[in-house]
């Protein structure tokens, strides 16, 4: 693990939020109106509760556990599911404020954008990691 070019403090931050993440797709799944009062969203009616609490919930299980098992595992290659997800979902953000006027807060699109270029910076020296 010491020798994938992954720094100690890399290492800790995301972990932490790897687990966050994690916690946050639980609580979707777990206490869904405790999720969606703490990130000021509305919960859907009808067949649209199920699609919104499983998307959520996958999404957020799904980039926990894909840092988590790359930091594990010391594979740089498992980096790049969460940001194709983060990347996803930033760019979801971005057409809905953008174009259909959505009243999401700015920064938390920033947010994801600095948070994809961390992990980007991390995950490219795969070419050379034979981990």
């Amino acid at each position: 693990m010491a020798g994938n070019g992954m720094s100690a403090i890399f290492k800790i931050t995301a972990g932490a939020a790897a687990l966050g993440f994690m916690a946050i797709g639980l609580c979707w799944w777990i206490a869904p109106q405790f999720a969606a009062t703490q990130m000021g969203m509305e919960l859907l009616g009808g067949l649209g509760l199920s699609t919104q609490l499983a998307d959520l919930a996958a999404f957020f299980l799904t980039l926990g556990s894909a840092i988590l098992i790359g930091l594990v595992r010391a594979n740089r290659v498992w980096l790049y599911p969460p940001i194709m997800l983060l990347g996803f979902a930033a760019c979801g953000r971005l057409v809905a404020w953008r174009f259909h006027g959505a009243d999401l807060a700015i920064h938390m699109i920033a947010v994801e954008i600095v948070v994809i270029a961390i992990m980007w910076i991390n995950a490219t020296p795969i070419a050379t990691n034979t981990d």
